[in-house]
């Protein structure tokens, strides 16, 4: 089963609306898990900003003491927004989503906050100091997109930290080739390795 969450967007509904509202929401099919007819077995998954906001689910949840999770499955996830073009610097645009774009949505998100020192981990996963005690994730990137490297440094970090993390970087992959060449072999191969991932937690966990 798929709960999908409707969370309110920015820039009306700047930070920590989203987070919230997905916290909330992984609560709610907590509590409704009988009815729902789950049986406890919890993955929380997002696309791009949707995986920078499950990505923050999973450590709100850990520091709220919430609900064990199986897994956290982080598709080209949008984790740092530190990693942006400033006025007067080359923007490096990648294929479908560059550094502009990138500095816009951060800063709808997080106003005049982004980039500053102040931004909390549960509004960018790449500022938490801490990512022991997470459930396992998964995250996969293309080798062209302008998440790779936050990305890479993510699972670096889970794996430092003592967590446990599947990483995939597709080679010539750029941000949403899978959404855009679905057909592709590399998509494929995208969608397989998931697919894999997600049965092995759910049974580690059954």
């Amino acid at each position: 089963m798929i709960v999908s969450v409707r969370y309110r967007l920015a820039p009306e509904h700047p930070y920590p609306s989203g987070v919230e509202d997905c916290h909330a929401a992984l609560l709610w099919t907590v509590g409704q898990a009988a009815e729902l007819g789950l049986d406890g077995r919890l993955v929380v998954a997002g696309f791009s900003a949707g995986g920078g906001l499950a990505a923050a689910t999973a450590l709100l949840n850990r520091d709220n003491g919430g609900p064990g999770l199986a897994g956290q499955l982080l598709v080209c996830p949008m984790l740092d927004d530190r990693n942006v073009a400033e006025p007067g610097e080359a923007p490096l645009d990648w294929a479908t989503w560059g550094r502009t774009s990138n500095r816009t949505g951060w800063t709808a998100l997080l106003g005049d906050a982004r980039g500053g020192p102040d931004v909390p981990p549960y509004a960018a996963p790449a500022r938490a100091t801490d990512l022991a005690g997470l459930p396992p994730a998964y995250l996969d990137v293309g080798s062209a997109d302008i998440f790779r490297d936050e990305d890479i440094d993510y699972a670096r970090r889970i794996w430092a930290a003592g967590g446990a993390a599947d990483l995939h970087v597709w080679a010539g992959g750029f941000h949403g080739f899978e959404n855009q060449l679905p057909g592709a072999a590399v998509s494929v191969a995208a969608r397989r390795a998931r697919i894999d991932w997600l049965r092995k937690v759910l049974q580690a966990t059954s």
